[in-house]
Protein backbone atom coordinates (compact mmCIF):
# COMPACT_ATOMS: atom_id res chain seq x y z
CA UNK A 1 0.00 0.00 0.00
CA UNK A 2 1.37 3.42 -1.00
CA UNK A 3 -0.07 5.12 2.09
CA UNK A 4 -1.52 3.78 5.31
CA UNK A 5 -4.14 5.27 7.62
CA UNK A 6 -6.43 3.47 10.04
CA UNK A 7 -8.32 5.39 12.77
CA UNK A 8 -8.29 2.27 14.97
CA UNK A 9 -4.49 2.36 15.13
CA UNK A 10 -3.20 4.85 17.72
CA UNK A 11 -0.13 5.42 15.56
CA UNK A 12 -2.47 6.92 12.98
CA UNK A 13 -5.05 8.55 15.27
CA UNK A 14 -3.79 9.21 18.77
CA UNK A 15 -7.21 8.71 20.38
CA UNK A 16 -9.50 5.92 19.21
CA UNK A 17 -13.19 6.85 19.02
CA UNK A 18 -14.75 10.11 20.16
CA UNK A 19 -12.71 12.82 21.84
CA UNK A 20 -13.28 15.56 24.40
CA UNK A 21 -13.72 19.22 23.57
CA UNK A 22 -10.36 21.07 23.46
CA UNK A 23 -8.46 17.77 23.61
CA UNK A 24 -5.49 17.60 21.27
CA UNK A 25 -5.57 14.75 18.79
CA UNK A 26 -2.88 13.81 16.27
CA UNK A 27 -3.52 12.33 12.83
CA UNK A 28 -0.68 10.56 11.00
CA UNK A 29 -0.52 9.09 7.50
CA UNK A 30 2.33 6.69 6.77
CA UNK A 31 4.04 6.73 3.39
CA UNK A 32 6.50 8.73 1.30
CA UNK A 33 5.76 12.44 1.79
CA UNK A 34 6.93 13.90 -1.50
CA UNK A 35 3.79 15.95 -2.27
CA UNK A 36 1.38 18.14 -0.29
CA UNK A 37 -1.52 16.65 1.69
CA UNK A 38 -4.46 18.56 3.18
CA UNK A 39 -6.58 17.65 6.18
CA UNK A 40 -10.21 18.40 5.28
CA UNK A 41 -12.65 18.95 8.17
CA UNK A 42 -16.40 19.57 8.15
CA UNK A 43 -18.55 20.11 11.21
CA UNK A 44 -21.98 18.55 10.69
CA UNK A 45 -24.04 21.08 8.76
CA UNK A 46 -21.10 23.51 8.53
CA UNK A 47 -18.56 24.69 5.99
CA UNK A 48 -15.52 22.72 4.86
CA UNK A 49 -12.18 23.77 6.33
CA UNK A 50 -8.80 22.78 4.93
CA UNK A 51 -5.50 22.55 6.85
CA UNK A 52 -2.06 21.71 5.46
CA UNK A 53 -0.52 18.60 6.99
CA UNK A 54 3.14 18.60 8.00
CA UNK A 55 5.52 16.46 5.94
CA UNK A 56 7.49 14.13 8.23
CA UNK A 57 10.07 11.36 7.94
CA UNK A 58 7.26 8.77 8.07
CA UNK A 59 4.61 10.60 6.04
CA UNK A 60 2.20 13.33 7.12
CA UNK A 61 1.00 14.63 10.48
CA UNK A 62 -1.34 17.21 11.95
CA UNK A 63 -2.52 18.14 15.45
CA UNK A 64 -6.14 19.22 15.82
CA UNK A 65 -7.90 20.84 18.79
CA UNK A 66 -11.67 21.33 18.46
CA UNK A 67 -13.31 23.96 20.64
CA UNK A 68 -16.93 22.97 19.95
CA UNK A 69 -18.78 19.76 20.71
CA UNK A 70 -20.55 18.07 17.85
CA UNK A 71 -20.18 15.62 15.00
CA UNK A 72 -17.32 16.20 12.55
CA UNK A 73 -16.20 14.50 9.36
CA UNK A 74 -12.67 14.46 8.00
CA UNK A 75 -10.65 13.23 5.04
CA UNK A 76 -7.18 13.64 3.56
CA UNK A 77 -6.82 15.37 0.18
CA UNK A 78 -3.87 15.22 -2.21
CA UNK A 79 -4.30 18.35 -4.40
CA UNK A 80 -1.70 17.28 -6.98
CA UNK A 81 -3.73 14.16 -7.72
CA UNK A 82 -7.16 15.62 -6.99
CA UNK A 83 -7.78 12.52 -4.87
CA UNK A 84 -9.10 11.94 -1.37
CA UNK A 85 -7.49 9.36 0.87
CA UNK A 86 -10.46 8.22 2.95
CA UNK A 87 -12.25 5.29 4.50
CA UNK A 88 -12.28 1.97 2.72
CA UNK A 89 -12.76 -1.66 3.67
CA UNK A 90 -12.35 -2.26 7.42
CA UNK A 91 -11.62 1.49 7.88
CA UNK A 92 -8.21 1.42 6.20
CA UNK A 93 -7.38 4.26 3.83
CA UNK A 94 -8.10 4.12 0.12
CA UNK A 95 -7.95 6.70 -2.67
CA UNK A 96 -11.27 8.02 -3.93
CA UNK A 97 -12.05 10.49 -6.72
CA UNK A 98 -14.92 11.98 -4.70
CA UNK A 99 -14.87 12.97 -1.01
CA UNK A 100 -15.43 10.11 1.42
CA UNK A 101 -15.06 10.92 5.08
CA UNK A 102 -14.21 9.43 8.44
CA UNK A 103 -16.28 10.47 11.48
CA UNK A 104 -15.10 12.23 14.62
CA UNK A 105 -17.44 12.87 17.57
CA UNK A 106 -16.50 15.59 20.10
CA UNK A 107 -18.10 15.53 23.56
CA UNK A 108 -17.90 17.78 26.61
CA UNK A 109 -14.85 17.35 28.88
CA UNK A 110 -17.21 16.57 31.77
CA UNK A 111 -18.91 13.67 30.00
CA UNK A 112 -18.92 10.80 32.47
CA UNK A 113 -20.53 7.37 32.44
CA UNK A 114 -21.01 5.51 35.75
CA UNK A 115 -18.19 3.12 36.60
CA UNK A 116 -20.46 0.81 38.62
CA UNK A 117 -22.38 -0.08 35.47
CA UNK A 118 -19.35 -1.14 33.43
CA UNK A 119 -18.09 -4.67 33.78
CA UNK A 120 -21.38 -5.93 35.20
CA UNK A 121 -24.26 -8.11 33.99
CA UNK A 122 -27.73 -6.72 33.30
CA UNK A 123 -30.91 -8.78 33.51
CA UNK A 124 -34.12 -7.58 31.85
CA UNK A 125 -37.46 -8.52 33.43
CA UNK A 126 -40.95 -8.18 31.96
CA UNK A 127 -42.64 -7.89 35.39
CA UNK A 128 -45.98 -9.60 34.70
CA UNK A 129 -44.25 -12.74 33.43
CA UNK A 130 -41.23 -13.34 35.67
CA UNK A 131 -42.42 -14.59 39.05
CA UNK A 132 -45.61 -14.38 41.09
CA UNK A 133 -45.74 -14.21 44.88
CA UNK A 134 -49.26 -14.17 46.24
CA UNK A 135 -52.37 -12.62 44.71
CA UNK A 136 -52.80 -8.88 44.36
CA UNK A 137 -56.00 -7.02 43.43
CA UNK A 138 -56.85 -6.46 39.79
CA UNK A 139 -58.99 -3.64 38.40
CA UNK A 140 -62.11 -4.00 36.31
CA UNK A 141 -61.69 -4.52 32.56
CA UNK A 142 -58.56 -6.61 33.20
CA UNK A 143 -58.31 -10.39 33.11
CA UNK A 144 -56.29 -12.28 35.71
CA UNK A 145 -54.91 -15.54 34.37
CA UNK A 146 -54.47 -18.58 36.61
CA UNK A 147 -52.57 -20.66 34.04
CA UNK A 148 -48.98 -19.52 34.59
CA UNK A 149 -47.12 -20.29 31.38
CA UNK A 150 -50.21 -20.23 29.19
CA UNK A 151 -50.32 -18.60 25.76
CA UNK A 152 -50.67 -14.80 26.13
CA UNK A 153 -53.81 -13.39 24.52
CA UNK A 154 -52.98 -12.26 20.99
CA UNK A 155 -56.22 -12.21 19.00
CA UNK A 156 -57.92 -8.83 18.36
CA UNK A 157 -61.35 -8.09 19.80
CA UNK A 158 -64.46 -7.30 17.77
CA UNK A 159 -63.02 -3.82 17.08
CA UNK A 160 -59.80 -5.22 15.69
CA UNK A 161 -57.75 -4.24 18.75
CA UNK A 162 -55.43 -6.48 20.77
CA UNK A 163 -56.17 -5.16 24.25
CA UNK A 164 -53.17 -6.68 26.07
CA UNK A 165 -55.33 -6.81 29.18
CA UNK A 166 -54.60 -10.35 30.33
CA UNK A 167 -52.30 -10.60 33.34
CA UNK A 168 -50.46 -13.60 34.79
CA UNK A 169 -49.75 -11.78 38.04
CA UNK A 170 -45.96 -11.56 38.17
CA UNK A 171 -45.04 -8.94 40.77
CA UNK A 172 -42.30 -7.14 42.69
CA UNK A 173 -42.34 -9.61 45.58
CA UNK A 174 -41.78 -12.40 43.10
CA UNK A 175 -38.69 -10.61 41.78
CA UNK A 176 -37.45 -10.07 45.34
CA UNK A 177 -37.82 -13.77 46.07
CA UNK A 178 -35.69 -14.50 42.97
CA UNK A 179 -32.70 -12.37 43.93
CA UNK A 180 -30.60 -15.39 44.95
CA UNK A 181 -31.22 -16.90 41.51
CA UNK A 182 -30.18 -13.66 39.82
CA UNK A 183 -27.11 -13.39 42.01
CA UNK A 184 -26.10 -16.89 40.90
CA UNK A 185 -25.83 -15.42 37.38
CA UNK A 186 -23.65 -12.60 38.75
CA UNK A 187 -26.34 -10.05 37.84
CA UNK A 188 -25.34 -6.54 38.92
CA UNK A 189 -28.31 -4.57 37.60
CA UNK A 190 -31.95 -5.44 36.92
CA UNK A 191 -33.77 -3.52 34.20
CA UNK A 192 -37.52 -3.61 34.74
CA UNK A 193 -39.96 -3.02 31.92
CA UNK A 194 -42.57 -0.44 33.01
CA UNK A 195 -43.96 -0.85 36.53
CA UNK A 196 -46.12 2.26 36.78
CA UNK A 197 -49.90 2.05 36.89
CA UNK A 198 -51.29 1.28 33.44
CA UNK A 199 -54.16 -0.49 31.67
CA UNK A 200 -52.12 -3.03 29.67
CA UNK A 201 -49.87 -5.90 30.71
CA UNK A 202 -46.85 -4.29 29.00
CA UNK A 203 -47.54 -0.99 30.84
CA UNK A 204 -46.12 1.23 28.11
CA UNK A 205 -49.45 3.06 28.28
CA UNK A 206 -48.69 4.85 31.56
CA UNK A 207 -51.71 5.66 33.70
CA UNK A 208 -49.89 7.39 36.55
CA UNK A 209 -46.13 8.02 36.70
CA UNK A 210 -46.17 8.35 40.47
CA UNK A 211 -47.99 5.10 41.29
CA UNK A 212 -46.75 1.53 41.15
CA UNK A 213 -49.28 -0.65 39.35
CA UNK A 214 -51.34 -2.27 42.15
CA UNK A 215 -51.03 -5.69 40.49
CA UNK A 216 -47.25 -5.43 40.92
CA UNK A 217 -47.35 -4.16 44.47
CA UNK A 218 -46.78 -0.86 46.26
CA UNK A 219 -44.08 1.77 46.54
CA UNK A 220 -43.01 0.02 49.74
CA UNK A 221 -42.65 -3.22 47.77
CA UNK A 222 -40.39 -1.45 45.29
CA UNK A 223 -38.36 0.03 48.13
CA UNK A 224 -38.01 -3.41 49.69
CA UNK A 225 -36.86 -4.88 46.36
CA UNK A 226 -34.31 -2.08 45.93
CA UNK A 227 -32.94 -2.54 49.45
CA UNK A 228 -32.75 -6.34 49.26
CA UNK A 229 -31.15 -6.16 45.82
CA UNK A 230 -28.60 -3.59 46.99
CA UNK A 231 -27.62 -5.93 49.82
CA UNK A 232 -26.63 -8.43 47.15
CA UNK A 233 -24.79 -5.87 45.04
CA UNK A 234 -27.63 -5.55 42.52
CA UNK A 235 -29.06 -2.21 41.39
CA UNK A 236 -32.49 -1.52 39.84
CA UNK A 237 -33.21 0.66 36.82
CA UNK A 238 -36.67 1.50 35.53
CA UNK A 239 -38.20 1.92 32.08
CA UNK A 240 -39.03 5.57 31.43
CA UNK A 241 -41.86 6.02 28.92
CA UNK A 242 -42.05 9.76 28.31
CA UNK A 243 -43.04 10.12 24.66
CA UNK A 244 -46.64 9.13 25.30
CA UNK A 245 -49.05 8.19 28.07
CA UNK A 246 -52.04 5.87 28.01
CA UNK A 247 -55.45 7.15 26.92
CA UNK A 248 -56.68 5.43 30.08
CA UNK A 249 -54.61 7.64 32.38
CA UNK A 250 -55.10 10.34 34.96
CA UNK A 251 -53.65 12.77 32.42
CA UNK A 252 -55.82 11.93 29.39
CA UNK A 253 -58.71 10.08 31.09
CA UNK A 254 -60.53 9.10 27.92
CA UNK A 255 -62.81 6.63 29.72
CA UNK A 256 -63.42 8.66 32.86
CA UNK A 257 -61.97 6.03 35.18
CA UNK A 258 -59.96 8.60 37.13
CA UNK A 259 -61.45 11.24 39.41
CA UNK A 260 -59.31 14.04 38.01
CA UNK A 261 -60.38 15.86 34.83
CA UNK A 262 -58.19 14.68 31.97
CA UNK A 263 -57.15 16.41 28.74
CA UNK A 264 -59.59 14.35 26.66
CA UNK A 265 -62.47 15.50 28.82
CA UNK A 266 -61.93 19.24 28.92
CA UNK A 267 -59.77 22.08 27.64
CA UNK A 268 -59.77 23.29 31.23
CA UNK A 269 -57.85 20.26 32.38
CA UNK A 270 -54.42 21.14 33.76
CA UNK A 271 -53.07 18.45 31.48
CA UNK A 272 -54.64 19.80 28.29
CA UNK A 273 -51.46 21.40 26.92
CA UNK A 274 -49.60 18.11 27.41
CA UNK A 275 -51.30 16.76 24.28
CA UNK A 276 -51.84 18.01 20.73
CA UNK A 277 -55.51 18.01 19.73
CA UNK A 278 -56.78 18.90 16.28
CA UNK A 279 -60.16 20.53 16.65
CA UNK A 280 -61.82 17.62 18.41
CA UNK A 281 -61.10 15.43 21.44
CA UNK A 282 -61.19 12.47 19.06
CA UNK A 283 -58.36 13.86 16.93
CA UNK A 284 -55.00 13.95 18.65
CA UNK A 285 -51.38 13.04 18.03
CA UNK A 286 -50.53 9.53 19.14
CA UNK A 287 -47.57 7.20 18.96
CA UNK A 288 -47.42 5.54 15.51
CA UNK A 289 -51.16 6.13 15.07
CA UNK A 290 -52.11 3.96 18.07
CA UNK A 291 -55.05 5.75 19.68
CA UNK A 292 -54.46 4.20 23.11
CA UNK A 293 -51.05 5.94 23.24
CA UNK A 294 -51.60 9.72 22.97
CA UNK A 295 -48.29 11.47 22.25
CA UNK A 296 -47.06 14.06 24.72
CA UNK A 297 -45.97 17.61 23.97
CA UNK A 298 -42.66 17.61 25.84
CA UNK A 299 -42.38 21.42 25.73
CA UNK A 300 -45.49 21.82 27.88
CA UNK A 301 -45.85 21.54 31.64
CA UNK A 302 -45.05 17.87 31.12
CA UNK A 303 -41.34 18.71 31.01
CA UNK A 304 -41.36 20.19 34.51
CA UNK A 305 -43.60 17.39 35.81
CA UNK A 306 -41.08 14.79 34.67
CA UNK A 307 -37.75 16.64 34.93
CA UNK A 308 -38.40 19.42 37.44
CA UNK A 309 -37.40 19.56 41.08
CA UNK A 310 -39.03 16.62 42.88
CA UNK A 311 -40.53 15.54 39.55
CA UNK A 312 -40.97 11.96 38.36
CA UNK A 313 -37.27 11.40 37.58
CA UNK A 314 -36.11 12.59 40.98
CA UNK A 315 -38.94 10.93 42.90
CA UNK A 316 -37.91 7.40 41.99
CA UNK A 317 -34.18 8.12 42.24
CA UNK A 318 -34.75 9.32 45.80
CA UNK A 319 -36.44 5.99 46.50
CA UNK A 320 -33.20 4.28 45.49
CA UNK A 321 -33.32 3.24 41.84
CA UNK A 322 -30.04 3.55 39.93
CA UNK A 323 -31.25 5.04 36.65
CA UNK A 324 -33.55 4.81 33.66
CA UNK A 325 -33.82 3.18 30.28
CA UNK A 326 -35.65 5.64 28.01
CA UNK A 327 -38.27 4.16 25.71
CA UNK A 328 -38.27 5.49 22.09
CA UNK A 329 -35.69 8.13 22.98
CA UNK A 330 -35.52 9.05 19.26
CA UNK A 331 -38.93 10.66 19.69
CA UNK A 332 -37.93 12.78 22.68
CA UNK A 333 -36.48 16.24 21.91
CA UNK A 334 -32.79 16.73 22.73
CA UNK A 335 -33.65 19.44 25.24
CA UNK A 336 -35.98 17.10 27.11
CA UNK A 337 -33.34 14.36 27.29
CA UNK A 338 -30.76 16.89 28.50
CA UNK A 339 -33.16 18.09 31.20
CA UNK A 340 -33.81 14.50 32.23
CA UNK A 341 -30.12 13.66 32.59
CA UNK A 342 -29.53 16.86 34.56
CA UNK A 343 -32.44 16.07 36.90
CA UNK A 344 -31.13 12.54 37.45
CA UNK A 345 -27.56 13.62 38.14
CA UNK A 346 -28.71 16.24 40.64
CA UNK A 347 -29.97 13.39 42.82
CA UNK A 348 -27.37 10.75 42.01
CA UNK A 349 -24.13 11.53 40.16
CA UNK A 350 -23.85 7.80 39.43
CA UNK A 351 -27.34 7.48 37.88
CA UNK A 352 -27.24 5.77 34.49
CA UNK A 353 -29.36 6.93 31.53
CA UNK A 354 -29.78 4.45 28.67
CA UNK A 355 -31.64 5.13 25.42
CA UNK A 356 -33.58 2.85 23.13
CA UNK A 357 -31.75 3.43 19.83
CA UNK A 358 -31.76 0.76 17.13
CA UNK A 359 -28.99 2.28 14.97
CA UNK A 360 -25.58 3.90 15.44
CA UNK A 361 -26.32 6.44 18.18
CA UNK A 362 -23.37 8.70 17.37
CA UNK A 363 -24.75 9.87 14.03
CA UNK A 364 -28.44 9.05 14.38
CA UNK A 365 -30.89 11.29 12.53
CA UNK A 366 -34.47 11.25 13.82
CA UNK A 367 -37.25 13.29 12.22
CA UNK A 368 -34.69 15.31 10.26
CA UNK A 369 -32.60 16.21 13.32
CA UNK A 370 -29.09 14.91 14.04
CA UNK A 371 -29.15 13.66 17.63
CA UNK A 372 -26.58 14.58 20.29
CA UNK A 373 -26.79 11.42 22.40
CA UNK A 374 -23.08 10.93 23.12
CA UNK A 375 -21.92 14.55 23.11
CA UNK A 376 -21.94 14.75 26.91
CA UNK A 377 -25.34 15.95 28.05
CA UNK A 378 -27.82 13.21 27.17
CA UNK A 379 -27.11 9.47 27.31
CA UNK A 380 -24.58 7.19 28.96
CA UNK A 381 -25.54 4.17 26.89
CA UNK A 382 -27.89 2.79 24.27
CA UNK A 383 -29.28 -0.64 23.49
CA UNK A 384 -26.67 -2.15 21.20
CA UNK A 385 -28.85 -3.39 18.34
CA UNK A 386 -26.06 -3.11 15.71
CA UNK A 387 -23.90 -5.55 17.69
CA UNK A 388 -26.86 -7.85 18.35
CA UNK A 389 -27.58 -8.15 14.63
CA UNK A 390 -23.89 -8.65 13.80
CA UNK A 391 -23.43 -11.41 16.39
CA UNK A 392 -26.49 -13.27 15.12
CA UNK A 393 -25.24 -12.87 11.54
CA UNK A 394 -21.86 -14.39 12.45
CA UNK A 395 -23.33 -17.31 14.36
CA UNK A 396 -25.77 -18.17 11.57
CA UNK A 397 -23.51 -17.61 8.53
CA UNK A 398 -20.11 -18.47 10.09
CA UNK A 399 -18.78 -15.38 8.26
CA UNK A 400 -17.14 -12.84 10.58
CA UNK A 401 -17.13 -9.94 8.10
CA UNK A 402 -20.25 -8.13 9.32
CA UNK A 403 -19.31 -8.61 12.97
CA UNK A 404 -15.78 -7.28 12.49
CA UNK A 405 -17.02 -4.27 10.51
CA UNK A 406 -19.60 -3.53 13.19
CA UNK A 407 -17.01 -3.78 15.98
CA UNK A 408 -14.69 -1.44 14.07
CA UNK A 409 -17.46 1.03 13.32
CA UNK A 410 -18.61 1.28 16.94
CA UNK A 411 -15.04 1.67 18.21
CA UNK A 412 -14.37 4.42 15.68
CA UNK A 413 -17.61 6.33 16.21
CA UNK A 414 -18.31 6.13 19.96
CA UNK A 415 -16.45 7.71 22.87
CA UNK A 416 -14.80 4.92 24.85
CA UNK A 417 -16.78 5.81 27.98
CA UNK A 418 -19.97 5.15 25.98
CA UNK A 419 -18.52 2.04 24.35
CA UNK A 420 -17.81 0.46 27.74
CA UNK A 421 -21.39 1.19 28.86
CA UNK A 422 -23.31 -0.17 25.87
CA UNK A 423 -26.29 -2.39 26.67
CA UNK A 424 -25.37 -5.54 24.75
CA UNK A 425 -28.56 -7.42 23.91
CA UNK A 426 -29.39 -10.62 22.05
CA UNK A 427 -33.12 -10.33 22.61
CA UNK A 428 -35.66 -8.08 24.31
CA UNK A 429 -39.41 -7.75 24.82
CA UNK A 430 -39.54 -6.31 21.27
CA UNK A 431 -37.73 -9.11 19.41
CA UNK A 432 -37.98 -12.80 18.66
CA UNK A 433 -36.45 -14.89 21.45
CA UNK A 434 -32.80 -15.46 20.67
CA UNK A 435 -33.14 -19.26 20.84
CA UNK A 436 -35.94 -19.15 18.27
CA UNK A 437 -34.02 -16.70 16.09
CA UNK A 438 -30.96 -18.97 16.06
CA UNK A 439 -33.07 -22.03 15.22
CA UNK A 440 -34.11 -20.36 11.92
CA UNK A 441 -37.45 -22.07 12.32
CA UNK A 442 -39.83 -19.46 10.97
CA UNK A 443 -43.51 -18.81 11.59
CA UNK A 444 -45.57 -16.45 9.43
CA UNK A 445 -48.74 -15.71 11.38
CA UNK A 446 -49.72 -15.11 14.97
CA UNK A 447 -51.77 -18.30 14.94
CA UNK A 448 -48.73 -20.30 13.84
CA UNK A 449 -46.48 -18.53 16.37
CA UNK A 450 -48.86 -19.44 19.19
CA UNK A 451 -48.59 -23.17 18.59
CA UNK A 452 -45.21 -23.74 16.96
CA UNK A 453 -42.38 -24.98 19.18
CA UNK A 454 -38.87 -26.23 18.55
CA UNK A 455 -38.22 -29.96 18.56
CA UNK A 456 -35.72 -31.32 21.08
CA UNK A 457 -33.10 -31.58 18.31
CA UNK A 458 -33.77 -28.04 17.06
CA UNK A 459 -33.54 -26.72 20.58
CA UNK A 460 -30.25 -28.50 21.20
CA UNK A 461 -28.70 -27.12 18.01
CA UNK A 462 -29.97 -23.60 18.71
CA UNK A 463 -28.65 -23.79 22.29
CA UNK A 464 -25.14 -24.55 21.04
CA UNK A 465 -25.33 -21.51 18.75
CA UNK A 466 -26.64 -19.44 21.64
CA UNK A 467 -23.54 -20.30 23.68
CA UNK A 468 -21.37 -18.81 20.95
CA UNK A 469 -23.53 -15.69 20.76
CA UNK A 470 -23.55 -15.28 24.55
CA UNK A 471 -19.77 -15.66 24.70
CA UNK A 472 -19.42 -12.73 22.30
CA UNK A 473 -22.11 -10.74 24.12
CA UNK A 474 -20.30 -11.14 27.45
CA UNK A 475 -16.73 -10.49 26.29
CA UNK A 476 -16.95 -7.66 23.76
CA UNK A 477 -17.00 -4.05 24.98
CA UNK A 478 -20.21 -3.08 26.79
CA UNK A 479 -22.48 -4.71 29.36
CA UNK A 480 -24.34 -7.95 28.51
CA UNK A 481 -28.10 -7.69 29.03
CA UNK A 482 -29.88 -11.03 29.41
CA UNK A 483 -33.59 -11.05 28.62
CA UNK A 484 -35.29 -13.12 31.31
CA UNK A 485 -35.37 -16.80 30.42
CA UNK A 486 -32.85 -16.67 27.59
CA UNK A 487 -30.40 -18.30 29.99
CA UNK A 488 -32.81 -21.18 30.63
CA UNK A 489 -33.75 -21.99 27.04
CA UNK A 490 -37.04 -20.12 26.66
CA UNK A 491 -38.28 -19.79 23.10
CA UNK A 492 -40.90 -17.67 21.37
CA UNK A 493 -41.63 -15.52 18.36
CA UNK A 494 -42.51 -11.81 18.29
CA UNK A 495 -44.70 -9.98 20.80
CA UNK A 496 -46.50 -11.36 22.74
CA UNK A 497 -44.80 -14.75 22.31
CA UNK A 498 -41.42 -13.40 23.42
CA UNK A 499 -43.21 -12.54 26.68
CA UNK A 500 -44.17 -15.96 27.97
CA UNK A 501 -44.06 -16.60 31.71
CA UNK A 502 -40.68 -17.69 33.07
CA UNK A 503 -40.71 -21.49 33.21
CA UNK A 504 -39.28 -22.23 36.65
CA UNK A 505 -40.01 -25.96 36.32
CA UNK A 506 -38.16 -26.59 33.07
CA UNK A 507 -34.78 -24.89 33.20
CA UNK A 508 -32.18 -26.02 30.68
CA UNK A 509 -29.49 -26.73 33.25
CA UNK A 510 -26.72 -27.01 30.67
CA UNK A 511 -27.49 -23.56 29.28
CA UNK A 512 -28.03 -22.07 32.73
CA UNK A 513 -24.64 -23.36 33.94
CA UNK A 514 -23.00 -21.87 30.85
CA UNK A 515 -24.49 -18.44 31.58
CA UNK A 516 -23.53 -18.82 35.23
CA UNK A 517 -19.92 -19.46 34.24
CA UNK A 518 -19.93 -16.49 31.87
CA UNK A 519 -21.17 -14.38 34.76
CA UNK A 520 -18.29 -15.57 36.92
CA UNK A 521 -15.79 -14.77 34.17
CA UNK A 522 -17.20 -11.23 33.96
CA UNK A 523 -15.64 -10.66 37.39
CA UNK A 524 -12.31 -10.18 35.58
CA UNK A 525 -11.57 -6.46 35.81
CA UNK A 526 -10.45 -6.39 32.17
CA UNK A 527 -14.08 -6.53 31.05
CA UNK A 528 -14.88 -3.25 32.78
CA UNK A 529 -12.92 -0.96 30.49
CA UNK A 530 -10.14 -3.03 28.96
CA UNK A 531 -9.13 -1.93 25.48
CA UNK A 532 -10.40 -4.13 22.65
CA UNK A 533 -7.93 -5.36 20.03
CA UNK A 534 -8.39 -7.85 17.20
CA UNK A 535 -5.52 -10.33 17.34
CA UNK A 536 -6.44 -12.40 14.29
CA UNK A 537 -9.34 -12.61 11.92
CA UNK A 538 -10.32 -14.42 8.79
CA UNK A 539 -13.67 -15.29 7.26
CA UNK A 540 -14.58 -17.82 9.95
CA UNK A 541 -12.24 -17.14 12.88
CA UNK A 542 -12.12 -14.19 15.27
CA UNK A 543 -9.52 -13.90 18.03
CA UNK A 544 -9.48 -10.75 20.18
CA UNK A 545 -8.32 -9.50 23.53
CA UNK A 546 -9.37 -7.11 26.26
CA UNK A 547 -6.23 -5.46 27.62
CA UNK A 548 -5.09 -3.05 30.32
CA UNK A 549 -1.33 -2.38 30.19
CA UNK A 550 0.48 -5.76 30.29
CA UNK A 551 -2.56 -7.79 31.33
CA UNK A 552 -4.86 -9.30 28.70
CA UNK A 553 -7.63 -11.86 28.39
CA UNK A 554 -8.00 -13.60 25.01
CA UNK A 555 -11.29 -14.70 23.44
CA UNK A 556 -11.64 -16.85 20.35
CA UNK A 557 -14.52 -18.10 18.20
CA UNK A 558 -13.78 -20.51 15.37
CA UNK A 559 -16.67 -21.25 13.01
CA UNK A 560 -14.46 -23.15 10.56
CA UNK A 561 -13.38 -26.77 10.14
CA UNK A 562 -9.73 -25.72 10.45
CA UNK A 563 -7.40 -25.89 13.45
CA UNK A 564 -5.28 -22.97 14.66
CA UNK A 565 -2.57 -22.61 17.30
CA UNK A 566 -2.02 -19.78 19.78
CA UNK A 567 1.45 -19.58 21.31
CA UNK A 568 2.28 -17.85 24.59
CA UNK A 569 4.80 -17.95 27.41
CA UNK A 570 3.86 -19.80 30.58
CA UNK A 571 0.51 -21.17 31.71
CA UNK A 572 -2.90 -20.02 30.48
CA UNK A 573 -6.27 -21.38 31.57
CA UNK A 574 -9.19 -21.95 29.25
CA UNK A 575 -11.86 -20.45 31.47
CA UNK A 576 -14.95 -22.39 30.35
CA UNK A 577 -13.37 -25.79 30.97
CA UNK A 578 -10.96 -24.55 33.67
CA UNK A 579 -8.13 -26.44 31.96
CA UNK A 580 -4.47 -25.32 32.12
CA UNK A 581 -2.29 -25.11 28.99
CA UNK A 582 1.45 -24.61 28.78
CA UNK A 583 3.03 -22.35 26.12
CA UNK A 584 0.43 -23.04 23.44
CA UNK A 585 -3.25 -23.71 22.84
CA UNK A 586 -4.85 -25.42 19.86
CA UNK A 587 -8.07 -23.80 18.64
CA UNK A 588 -10.06 -26.75 17.43
CA UNK A 589 -12.61 -26.67 14.58
CA UNK A 590 -16.00 -25.17 15.51
CA UNK A 591 -14.90 -24.14 18.98
CA UNK A 592 -14.84 -21.12 21.27
CA UNK A 593 -13.15 -20.19 24.51
CA UNK A 594 -11.47 -17.70 26.82
CA UNK A 595 -7.79 -17.77 27.77
CA UNK A 596 -6.30 -16.02 30.79
CA UNK A 597 -3.20 -16.54 32.92
CA UNK A 598 -5.26 -16.96 36.09
CA UNK A 599 -8.31 -19.08 36.83
CA UNK A 600 -11.25 -16.73 37.35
Amino acid sequence: MEFYYNPLNIKCKSIIGGIAQNQKITFNIYGKADEPCDFVLIKDGGEKKTFSMVNTSFGYSIDINLAETGLYFYAFFFPNRNLHFAMGAERNGIFTSTPAFYQLLVHTPEYYTPDWFKGGVMYQIFPDRFRKSGDLPIKANKILRYDWGGIPAFRPNEHGIVENNDFFGGNLKGIEESLDYLKSLNVSVIYLNPIFEAFSNHRYDTGNYLNIDPLLGTENDLKSLIDKANEKGIKIILDGVFNHTGDDSVYFNRYGRYDEVGAYQSKDSKYYDWFNFHGSPEKYDCWWGIKTLPAVNEFSGFNDFINGKDGVIQHWLKLGIAGYRLDVVDELPDEFVENLRKAAREIDKEAVVIGEVWEDASNKVAYGVRRRYFQGNELDSVMNYPLKDAIINYVLTNDSTVLINTIDSLRDNYPKRSLDSLMNILGTHDTVRILTALSQEYAFSKEEMATKHLSAQQKKMASEKLKVAALLQYTLFGVPSVYYGDETGMEGYTDPFCRYCFDWLNIDQNLYKFYKRLGEIRNCYLFKDGVYRTIFKDKNLLVYERRINEKAIIIFVNRADSKYTIKFNGTYYEQLTKTAYQDKFNIMPNSYGILYDELI
